[in-house]
């Protein structure tokens, strides 16, 4: 055998040895995500879903390193269905996955249930979307959010019903889940705060779609506004409803109404400047340019517009990496404390948590429709 033919195998073995250590330097780390990606709010479950599957896309870009280590990114995307029990199938799936962090749930009603899996698991969660107050208060250290909650949320638009639409008669309708409820109590502490009559109270269920009976007995008391706590799959055929039956009180909701989708749902009982509703987030004028950038290359890669909660599902991904990079590990032990602390610039503003994982200094944008678009009134904290 000659000289050169001897080293043919030599070098295949050396090639073979650095694409190994090559191999072993790379740190494969797995986001999971939960949001409905079934049933009626699929159009919002999606949106959130694809925020993640951005921030993940261009942090693969972008050849992160952690602790010396270029990183690979891999989402993990589960489906909940806007469902607890589903919702807490899907996160025990995800700690079984070893994912490294968990952005999710969307819905209230699934995110707390689920927080305790993960708590136990010792994964960090953000939720991009989760609004009620108890899903911070549990006293679990892996949980944080990048939204105002329903005290803030709720609340604005209870005074925002008395300040600003001169309502003294309001009536409210929830859908019994966690998050509908929730945001509907504060409105209407909000409202009353400022010596607004509750005249009403009704109840409904994020299914139903026959609400004739609750706004046949809600119109004989003459309100001004009605609040609905719910999602916008359920605004939309109340508000048919409600032009059916003749009722010309403004319509109010938190951010789960507050969608694009609201527009095509509600038809051409949406009218200009009846309804108003308020999104858990928003930017002021120093980060308008970088959401309207975030948005235009969002509707080049999916094809569609944002419909409320992508941006900051994309910030919550990149606040939990921030972390790990800070952390010098994607382990969840190592980096939740540099999460705890984190100061990070994102899309949707500056994100810093308190000592529950509530964002600090949460802002609320308050929109209404006009010609059939989401209009925005304005930013408040």
């Amino acid at each position: 055998m000659s000289f050169k033919t001897k080293m043919i195998p030599l070098a295949g073995a050396l090639a073979f040895a650095f694409a190994g250590a090559a191999a072993a330097q790379e740190l494969v780390v797995k986001i999971g995500h939960v949001g409905p990606i079934s049933g009626p709010i699929a159009h919002l479950g999606k949106d959130n879903e694809n925020g993640a599957r951005m921030a993940i896309d261009d942090l693969n870009a972008k050849g992160v390193t952690i602790g010396g280590k270029k990183a690979k990114f891999e989402l993990e995307a589960e489906d909940d269905g806007a469902d607890p029990k589903q919702g807490t199938a899907a996160a025990q799936k995800l700690v079984d996955a070893k994912v490294n962090g968990v952005v999710g749930h969307l819905n209230s009603g699934t995110t707390i249930p689920a927080s305790k899996i993960y708590a136990d698991a010792g994964i960090p969660q953000i939720s991009p979307s989760a609004t009620n107050p108890k899903y911070t208060q549990q006293g679990f250290k892996t949980t944080f959010r990048v939204v105002a909650n329903d005290g803030q949320l709720g609340g604005t638009l209870g005074r925002y019903a008395a300040d600003k639409l001169k309502a003294k008669k309001v009536a409210v309708i929830d859908d019994r889940t966690a998050y509908g409820q929730g945001v509907a109590e504060e409105f209407m502490k909000g409202a009353k705060a400022k010596g607004v009559q509750v005249v009403a109270q009704q109840y409904t269920n994020d299914k139903a779609t026959d609400f004739n009976a609750i706004l046949t007995a809600i119109k004989g008391k003459s309100p001004d506004v009605i609040f609905f706590g719910g999602m916008d799959a359920v605004a939309g055929p109340m508000l048919r409803q409600m032009k059916a039956l003749g009722i010309n009180a403004k319509f109010m909701g938190g951010d789960g109404i507050c969608s694009e989708a609201l527009a095509q749902l509600a038809g051409d009982a949406l009218g200009d400047n009846h309804v108003v509703c308020a999104e858990a987030g928003g930017v002021q004028e120093a980060q308008k340019k970088g959401m309207e950038d975030f948005r235009a290359r969002y509707k080049q890669k999916f094809g569609t517009d944002v419909q409320i909660y992508a941006p900051y599902v994309y910030d919550a991904v990149m606040v939990m990496v921030e972390a790990m990079k800070k952390a010098g590990s994607a382990e969840p032990q190592k980096y939740l404390p540099e999460l705890a602390k984190i100061h990070y610039k994102g899309v949707t503003g500056d994100i810093a948590f308190d000592s529950k994982g509530d964002i600090k200094d949460g802002t609320l944008t308050l929109y209404t429709y006009k010609d059939g678009k989401r209009t925005q009134i304005a930013v408040v904290k």
